[in-house]
């Protein structure tokens, strides 16, 4: 029986992004982004325990951890409360920013108390973040298309490198690096990928990433480079036990640090915010940035007490929306809980990590690319012809490409600036904006922004219509029409 037309008007009325899907779709669409997330969330904690002096056993237990806190900042983020979350389908996980000056720490102190040093530094600079959401999101009013266009692009061409790095297997030290079987694999998944993409339709078409991982995996198998070893190691159940490696402490140079790596991480996802919000239709205003960032920094500072670090948006998950134009931030909030799931059972998340790198790094090419394409499409509406726009976007990629294109290129600058300067997103987004103010808005009183005088001529896309509905050109405005409409009304 059809449903009543005011509940079907009411139903049509909903967001793409406010959707629950069945089940089974619910399930798959969010295992894809946990795949996706899954060896940026690990790597982190990979790296940290060793240099904390902790064995592996006890790495697996921060692996678990990380796993676990990242679900909760993710069900933060999707579903959130009161003015926490953007309430987009935004993947949160452990921030790769903080990776270097947390292993500067541990250098510094003792292995004892290396952790519970960091774990306080990261309490703080949540805390902080926290309570300065709602001023760091007025800076969206600075994020025109020129600058959200440059920024989107470089976040795709930021993680393609290390989509390169897992086709090579992921370690340089390993003798099998960038050996033609895993470039080999790689190249296999990326045409796998790729022929699901175009041959399948409907939700499997959707999941084309998750079979393609799938498919990867059973094929490396039989070549030889599938790692059994956490399967067989990895217990039922474990739970990351609070304040495991000791109640937190507070130092003060660790706590500017963490700070400094807090501010880096807000602007980061500022920016992937941005870029989630053109990709699904529905645009990030100055308030869905201040939730954001909330739930960022609520889940920085939660997750210490579950043996966390500090959390950031997952911007190769970005790829996947606009790759598969799944929207709902429920497919989102399942894989948070997925990711909960797989800190509690480690068993569980061992089964995720059967994916070899390389697999993982043909999928990656597809995902990072998409999310570059989608700032090239955004830079396409940046009016580039008009003012000094162009040269806008030239001089932030520039300087945003020097630390993929020569990562030692700042070795002789302090340390504590490599936090920003070895983040090419941070500085190609800082250039962008200071020279969108400096060309576009001081000294030019009574001249209209390019990007403004775009935006203007432009109708305002409608915010639910599929991601890859055709645009309608605008008529030329001609005042009343015939049948009582205006040029500017909607086509039907």
């Amino acid at each position: 029986m059809a449903a009543p037309t005011g509940q079907q008007s009411e139903e049509d009325r909903k967001h793409p992004v406010d959707e629950t899907l069945p089940p089974l779709k619910m399930f798959t669409s969010g295992l894809q982004h946990v795949a996706a997330m899954y060896a940026g969330v690990v790597a982190p904690p990979m790296i940290l325990g060793p240099a904390c002096g902790l064995s592996p056993t006890e790495t697996a237990f921060l692996m678990g951890a990380s796993l676990f806190t990242a679900g909760i900042a993710t069900l933060l983020q999707t579903l959130g409360f009161w003015k926490v979350g953007a309430k987009l389908p935004f993947v949160n996980g452990v921030s790769f920013a903080g990776v270097t000056p947390m292993v500067a720490i541990a250098k510094e102190h003792s292995p004892h108390d290396a952790l519970p040093i960091i774990f306080g530094a990261v309490i703080v600079a949540g805390v902080l973040g926290f309570l300065l959401a709602p001023y760091f999101s007025k800076l969206v009013r600075f994020f025109p298309p020129v600058v959200t266009g440059t920024v989107i692009t470089l976040i795709g061409v930021s993680l393609l490198p290390v989509a390169f790095r897992w086709s090579e297997g992921g370690n340089e030290q390993a003798a099998n690096y960038g050996s033609l079987t895993n470039i080999g694999m790689a190249a296999v998944t990326f045409l796998i990928v790729l022929v699901l993409r175009r041959v399948l339709r409907g939700f499997l078409q959707q999941i084309a990433i998750l079979l393609g991982l799938v498919a990867g995996t059973l094929i490396a198998i039989p070549v030889g480079i599938t790692d059994f070893s956490a399967l067989t190691k990895a217990s039922l159940v474990g739970f990351p036990t609070p304040f495991h490696f000791g109640a937190p402490q507070f130092d003060v140079a660790a706590i500017i640090s963490m700070c400094i790596v807090m501010l880096v991480c807000m602007t980061e996802s500022t920016a992937d915010m941005l870029a989630l919000g053109k990709i699904v239709n529905r645009p990030a205003d100055e308030r869905t940035i201040e939730g954001g960032l909330r739930a960022d920094t609520l889940g920085t500072a939660l997750s210490p007490l579950f043996n966390g670090f500090a959390n950031s948006a997952f911007a190769q998950n970005i790829g996947l929306v606009a790759m598969t134009k799944v929207r709902s931030r429920f497919v989102v909030a399942t894989s948070g809980a997925i990711l909960i799931v797989l800190g509690l059972c480690p068993v569980a998340a061992s089964i995720i990590s059967l994916v070899p790198l390389p697999v993982l790094g043909g999928a990656g090419i597809v995902l990072f690319g998409s999310v570059a394409a989608s700032g090239v499409q955004t830079l396409a509406s940046a009016a580039m012809e008009k003012g000094e726009n162009s040269l806008i976007v030239a001089a932030a990629l520039g300087v945003g490409l020097i630390p993929i294109a020569a990562p030692d290129f700042y070795h002789n600058f302090p340390k504590d600036l490599l936090v920003v300067l070895d983040s090419g997103i941070s500085t190609g987004c800082l250039v962008a904006i200071v020279l969108n103010l400096a060309f576009n808005h001081f000294g030019r009183k009574g001249e209209p922004d390019p990007d403004e005088a775009a935006a203007s001529a432009d109708p305002a896309p409608d915010p639910h219509a599929p991601a890859d509905a055709p645009e309608i050109p605008r008529q030329p405005d001609r005042g009343r029409m015939d049948d009582g409409e205006t040029a500017s009304s909607p086509a039907h």
